[in-house]
C-alpha cells in the first residue's frame, strides 16, 4: 500500500515546478542568487520523524501522501503542491519511565503544502496520528535556488552559498535551514529545482 501511494504520489506531480501550486510569497529583496521572501500563511500536514536527512523524506512521502489521497476524516483529496519541505527538529519519544516523554536528536519534520484557501478549520483531521495539521504564520526567508541531485554535498554548498551570501550584506537569520524540494524524485537532476531557506530575524 504504502508503494502504491508513493508511485501515485510521484505520478501526481508534474516535471516542472511551475505547473502546480505554491505558498504566495513576495520577493522583497534580491541580491547574488538569494532572494528574501514575505509568506503569506497557509497550512502544512506534516510529521515528525526519528529519521537521517537521506531517509526522511522516503519514510514520510507516503505517510503525508496517505492523507491528501483520502486517509481522513471526510475522505476528501487533495491537489499535490510544491515544494516538500524537510528541517532538523527534535523528537518526542514515548518513554517506559513516570516522565512520559522526552526530547532526542536525529529527527526531521517534513511538510506537505495543502492548497490555499485550505484553514485549520476546514482541513479533515488525519486519521493516520503521525500526521499533524499546522498553521504556518506570515513569515520572511532568506531563500537560494539551485539544481542538481538530492545529495548531502549538494545541499551543504549551497547552504555555505546561501550563509555566506546573507553575511555579506549583513542579513541576519535563525533557526534551522529549510530543504524544499519541488519536483519528484524522477525528474533528471538537471532540471530540478531545489531550494533552502533560512528565517530572517
Amino acid at each position: 500500500m504504502h508503494r502504491l501511494l508513493l508511485l501515485l504520489t510521484l505520478t501526481a506531480v508534474p516535471l516542472f515546478s511551475h505547473a502546480i501550486e505554491e505558498p504566495r510569497y513576495e520577493v522583497i529583496r534580491q541580491f547574488d542568487s538569494v532572494e528574501l521572501r514575505q509568506y503569506a500563511p497557509y497550512v502544512v500536514a506534516e510529521v515528525v520523524l526519528e529519521a537521517t536527512a537521506e531517509d526522511a523524506g522516503k519514510r514520510a512521502f507516503p505517510i503525508l501522501a496517505g492523507y491528501i489521497f483520502g486517509k481522513n476524516k471526510g475522505e476528501k483529496k487533495f491537489a499535490m503542491t510544491a515544494p516538500v519541505t524537510q528541517t532538523a527538529t527534535p523528537v518526542k519519544m514515548e518513554m517506559t519511565a513516570p516522565v512520559t516523554q522526552a526530547a532526542v536528536p536525529g529527527g526531521m519534520r517534513v511538510q506537505f503544502v495543502l492548497p490555499e484557501g485550505v484553514t485549520l478549520e476546514s482541513a479533515p483531521e488525519p486519521l493516520d496520528p503521525r500526521v499533524q495539521l499546522r498553521l504556518v504564520p506570515a513569515s520572511q526567508w532568506a531563500a537560494i535556488r539551485y539544481s542538481g541531485t538530492w545529495s548531502q554535498a549538494n545541499d551543504d554548498e549551497h547552504l555555505g552559498k546561501l550563509q555566506a551570501a546573507l553575511a555579506a550584506a549583513g542579513v541576519a537569520t535563525q533557526g534551522q535551514p529549510v530543504l524544499a524540494r519541488y519536483n519528484a524524485p524522477f525528474t533528471p537532476w538537471f532540471m530540478r529545482r531545489n531550494e533552502i531557506w533560512l528565517a530572517l530575524r
